[in-house]
Order: structure tokens, then sequence, then C-alpha cells
């Protein structure tokens, strides 16, 4: 793959004329995907695919556009040449860009992950035995992605990583479901095992009649995959330079307000020990970590190129969206082992969806509960609560009214394969809260 993206690079670069500078993203995999029904097979293949953005340069003026890739160099090569010069007729047209800003120092790298997947054939044979008897739903997706960098003036950059990610359910009735997931970089029995008993335990117990409590103000613990949602809203605009300098950030009260989460609420875009490439489009790198919220206290912005220039910042290699592909939340010291009896009585939330801002100045979520929801009581599941929709600020969730954060902590992939599989992580603990709203 590597080497197929610098022929392509190459090519490109013979293709220029006069002082045009190209900047070219490379994106590639080969997936094995397995779907699951009734525990069965229902549909199993492999994907080899290849693709490249190009941004074709001139001064301040530049127009991109994308092609998917045979692997046949001739073919390619050809069909490179004429994006070229579609992208040359139409930067002709476009007025110059104030904030185009790209990597004009080459700084190369190359960056390659050991592969610590299991043969498919292994891992379908492991989820199969644990779905004996059950009415077991998912996806299955593993192997390696690739991603690479190249502009004109000399710059080469490689990624490549290897990762699985099983999105499944224990479907019991109608609406009734367990939803879980294993995702990561090696495939381990044990910790497979751990999740599938605590799933098969979810399961007895959804099977009781649901109950409903009245809204009001709940001891609750969000599992990791609920918190996820949590963090993943924080990340519309919560922490980019755009966001913040036009005041439209989610956490606005942090930055002039001088609010703060809990003392052990550490946030990182952790690029380093995640599955996204350590380079943006526009060949700037990124650094292994970068602080966004440090002990409680807002640190620091993602800043994309485009809002460096703007703003006359440096860029920390944000990507145009300035949004955390990566994220990492710091573990707590609550053991997941006494998660129910610290919450004694009170909500068990495995999942959170339909989320969005009823206030976001003041940084405030509402949402649903999903799936698999627990009525506790005493440390001891009573059964399955309906569909509840909270409203909260994450400065109370995360705050004043936080806890404890598990001391375990959960990888997370997004289960997105639109195109292609997607390259963004998380590794969140869980969070036990006190006071939490529910609203219906």
């Amino acid at each position: 793959m590597q080497e197929y993206f610098h022929q392509i690079a190459d090519a490109l670069t013979e293709a220029l004329t006069g002082d045009e500078v190209f900047t070219a993203s490379f994106t590639a995999e080969e997936s094995d995907f397995v779907r699951f029904n009734h525990n069965e097979i229902r549909q199993a293949g492999s994907v080899t695919q290849r693709a490249i953005s190009l941004d074709l340069i001139e001064g301040q003026r530049h127009a991109g556009g994308q092609l998917r890739l045979s692997g046949d160099f001739a073919s390619d090569r050809a069909r490179a040449g004429e994006l070229i010069k579609d992208l040359r007729e139409i930067r002709g047209q476009v007025p110059e860009d104030p904030y185009l800003l790209y990597a004009t120092e080459a700084r190369s790298t190359e960056r390659r992950e050991e592969d610590r997947l299991p043969e498919a054939s292994a891992a379908v044979a492991d989820i199969q035995k644990a779905g004996a008897g059950k009415d077991l739903v998912g996806l299955y997706a593993g192997g390696g992605i690739h991603a690479g960098f190249a502009n004109s003036l000399g710059q080469r950059n490689w990624y490549t990583n290897y990762s699985f990610n099983f999105d499944w359910s224990f479907y019991h009735t109608t609406d009734k479901a367990v939803k879980a997931a294993y995702a990561g970089f090696a495939w381990s029995g044990d910790e497979f095992g751990r999740k599938l008993g605590w799933a098969t335990e979810q399961l007895a117990a959804i099977g009781a009649a649901p109950q409903t409590v009245k809204p009001g103000r709940y001891r609750v613990y969000l599992a990791p995959s609920a918190l996820h949602e949590l963090v993943q809203l924080l990340g519309w605009g919560g922490f980019g330079l755009k966001a913040h300098r036009t005041k439209q950030t989610s956490l606005l009260r942090m930055i002039e307000g001088g609010a703060t989460l809990a003392p052990g609420v550490t946030v990182l875009e952790n690029t380093g020990e995640g599955v996204a490439p350590n380079f943006q489009e526009a060949g700037f790198l990124k650094p292994d970590r970068i602080a966004l919220i440090e002990q409680g206290r807002f640190r620091d912005c993602l800043v994309s190129p485009r809002s460096a220039k703007e703003y006359d910042v440096p860029t920390n290699g944000a990507s145009a969206h300035e949004a955390p592909e990566s994220v990492d939340l710091a573990a707590g010291d609550l053991a997941m082992s006494e998660v129910l009896g610290k919450l004694d009585t009170g909500l068990y939330v495995n999942n959170l969806h339909y989320l969005n801002y009823s206030d976001r100045p003041g940084c405030r979520a509402t949402g649903m509960t999903r799936f698999a929801t627990y009525w506790v009581e005493h440390g001891a599941i009573q059964g399955p609560l309906n569909v509840m929709r909270f409203d909260e600020t994450i400065y109370r969730a995360l705050g004043e009214n936080l806890v404890a954060l598990t001391a375990e902590r959960e990888m997370i992939l997004e289960p997105d394969t639109y195109f292609q599989r997607c390259t963004s992580s998380a590794r969140l603990p869980g969070a036990l809260i006190e006071d939490f709203s529910f609203t219906l």
C-alpha cells in the first residue's frame, strides 16, 4: 500500500505545471466483515480498497477532489492526471482563500503498529461459542487500516494500524436487548469472557417486567458506552479554537466564567494510543497527546490550520472539524466490581442516544436511555426500566455531582463503516453520579 501511494504521489508531482503545489491524503483498508443474526453467520466477506483526496494549489487559490483507486497503476495514474486537469480548471474560477494554510516544511514520518489480530475465523469461533443458546446479533470488523500524506514539496507520511471491533447485542424480545461491544488491537479471551458474562447477567435481568420511576434526580451509574455519548457531544465544537473565538463552544462557562469540572476529570486527545493517524490532511503532524481538560480545568483547544491562519496562532495538527478523534478520559479509583454496591439505589445506565444540547452555552445536554437500563436497590438489580429522558449539565454530571470514575476503562471504536471503517476511538471509564436529572 505504502509503495503504491508513493508511486501515485510521484506521478502527481510530474503532472504539475508552473508554481502549482499539491497535497494528497490517502486512505486504505484490508478488512474482514462478519454479520451475525440468531448467532449464525448471515454475511461474511473481505474488503480491500484505496482512495486519495487531492488539493491542487497555486498561490491562495485551490480546488479539491477525490478518487477511488483500482490498484492498477497505469489506470490510476491516468485518472489522477485527468483529476488534476479538472481541478486546474476549477481553481481558475474560485477566489483566493485567505485562510489557506498547508505544511511547507517537509516532515516525513512512518508509523506501523504490530499486527496482533486473530484470524477472522478464530474470532468468529469464539463469538459463536459465546452466543450458543442466545439470539446474538452483531457485526465483527477487523483488519489493517492505512493512511498516507504526500505533497509536491517532498513530504511523505505513513500510518498503519490493525484493530477489530465486535459490536453486538443479546436480543431478548420486542424492544428488549442488551447491547455490548469489544474492540481493541489484540483479541483477549479473558476480556471477551468478562464482557460476555456481564451481558449474560443483564440478559437474565431484562426479562422481568419493566418498571417506571417518576421524573426526578437519581443516583446513576453511566457505563463507559453511556459516558461516551456525553463526551462525543462535547466534541461538537466544545474543544475547537474556531468555536471558542466565536463563542459558540458549549464550554463557554469554563473559558469565561471560571467553571470547572471535578479534579479527577482529565480529557486528552491521545493520538499516540488511538486508531487515527498522527498527521492531518494539510500535512501537519499531531502530537501524541494534547491535554484538553486537565484536573477539571480547561487547558488547550484543538487548532486546525485554517483557524491557525485566521487567528494567528500555531496549529496543533487538528483536522478541519476540530473535534477529538482519539479521546481519552482518565481513570478513577472505583473498581467495576464495586459499582452496584456503591450505586446502592438508583439507575444503572448502559447506553444513551438521541443526545443534543438543550442549552448549549450552559453545556446542558438532553437525551434518552437506550437498551438495558436497570433499577437498582441496595446494590442489586431489580429489573429493567422503561425509557427515560435526561436533562443535565456537564458541570453537574462531571463536576459537583461526580462521585467516582472507575479504575477500569474500555476502548471504544466507532462502528461506522460508511465508505470505510472509521478511525475515531475513545478510552473511557464508567461514572458514578448523584442527583442526575430525569425529566420524563
